[in-house]
């Protein structure tokens, strides 16, 4: 018996499995349309534009060093007393040894000043002075006083003896014995007064002599520094080396604590050197450098480290490694670069103007066949001037648009025209 033949479920259905595939087709191509044009994209011209690719490479642990040379040692000038300049002995870059007049001030108002005072501590030390000499005035008239009194009682004393006799025979009154031991008495009362008193006052002068003293020395020292402000009115060097920043011009004013100038002593040269603020953390004492100083490798280790920031770098001093080169010049510029660690294999980007914007936390990736970049999130890791360490979000070969990202932060994709 014949069988009807059945046909493949495919076959039987494939109206409807057309439809249901143009549907997806249609509904796909509509959802990419409205993402397409819902994310927040920004159009600019190709040629704007630079792109580098993500490789696989050795990174390079250095960044770069931007210094000048400076004197190792340098001492600054500053005005003890300020006033009108009155004559320039010296100019900068002139060789200057300890104690030399440099410049010479007037200050009319100083040495009105300085008299006065003058005036006041000499007037103390005159009274100081009289009143010690009054002390030792006191001290002699008591010891004169106490004399005389020990005089009067051995003159009656040896009266009244020679008289003793002759009033027991008769030749004496009474009334004469009577008054000679009455001024005996008298001048041992006055005696012990004297003694008493001299006592006292020996006491006192020895008490306040020596505080008399200490007041005059510091009345005289004080006179002496008052004097000497004078003097302040004439800067000498205090060492000997090469004077620089010294500009000053016939009759000008200047304050007291003014700077003045500087003076570098002749102890060698170092580096200061500006690093950017990135790697602050990782900077330290030891490490070492290596700058071109007089078309020549050189090299150079960190010695201190300033961490205040200062327009996005902080500064660090370094010292020439292996005796300094001939013939450097304060202020001579210095290019090189500070190793901070060790080389090893990553995977890299070429560092650029991006990372001012995005902090290397996203990038723009081209997608295919580049007309347009796509916004990643990535992970750096460490980063010198040239390169940047990828941790996470690209893979070499990854092409990424490396240029600046200025008013890019609120869009997803760039559209290139």
């Amino acid at each position: 018996m014949d069988q009807p033949l059945r046909q493949p479920w495919l076959h039987r259905h494939r109206r409807v499995v057309a439809v249901v595939v143009t549907l997806v087709v249609l509904m796909s191509v509509a959802a990419t349309s409205i993402w397409h044009f819902a994310t927040p994209a920004l159009t600019v011209p190709a040629g704007q534009v630079a792109i580098d690719q993500v490789v696989l490479g050795i990174f390079r642990d250095t960044t770069s060093l931007q210094g000048r040379v400076v004197p190792r040692d340098t001492i600054y000038l500053d005005a003890v007393e300020g006033g009108r300049v009155r004559r320039v002995l010296v100019r900068s870059g002139d060789r200057v040894v300890a104690g030399q007049p440099l410049v010479e001030f007037t200050n009319t108002t100083l040495e009105l000043d300085i008299l006065a005072q003058e005036g006041r501590l000499i007037e103390s030390i005159t009274q100081l002075q009289a009143y010690q000499q009054q002390l030792e005035q006191n001290r002699s008239d008591n010891a004169q006083a106490l004399a005389l009194i020990r005089y009067d009682r051995t003159r009656v004393d040896r009266a009244l003896s020679r008289r003793v006799p002759l009033a027991a025979r008769g030749f004496v009154t009474g009334e004469t014995m009577d008054r000679l031991k009455d001024e005996l008495r008298s001048v041992d009362d006055r005696q012990m007064i004297q003694i008493s008193r001299s006592r006292r006052q020996e006491g006192l002068r020895v008490l306040q002599q020596p505080q008399i003293e200490a007041q005059l020395a510091t009345l005289h020292k004080s006179l002496a520094v008052t004097q000497a402000k004078l003097g302040d009115l004439t800067v000498r060097a205090p060492v000997g080396g090469r004077l620089s920043a010294f500009d000053l011009e016939l009759g000008e004013n200047r304050n007291r604590g003014d700077r003045l100038g500087e003076i570098a002593l002749d102890t060698g040269f170092r580096v200061t050197a500006s690093i950017d603020e990135y790697y602050l953390g990782r900077v330290q004492t030891g490490q070492r450098a290596e700058a071109d100083v007089k078309g020549r490798p050189t090299a150079l280790v960190v010695t201190r480290l300033y961490p205040q920031v200062k327009d996005g770098a902080f500064v660090a001093d370094l010292e020439f490694d292996r005796g300094q080169p001939a013939g450097l010049v304060a202020g001579e510029a210095v290019r090189g670069r500070l190793s901070l660690g060790a080389d090893r294999a990553a995977i890299l980007l070429p560092a650029g103007a991006f990372l001012d914007a995005s902090g290397g936390q996203w990038v723009f990736v081209m997608a295919r066949g580049g007309r347009s970049a796509e916004r990643r999130r990535i992970r750096i890791g460490r980063r010198n001037a040239d390169q940047v360490e990828i941790l996470a979000g690209l893979a070499p070969g990854d092409p990424v648009i490396s240029s600046s990202y200025d008013g890019w932060q609120q869009y997803q994709r760039i559209n290139l025209r």
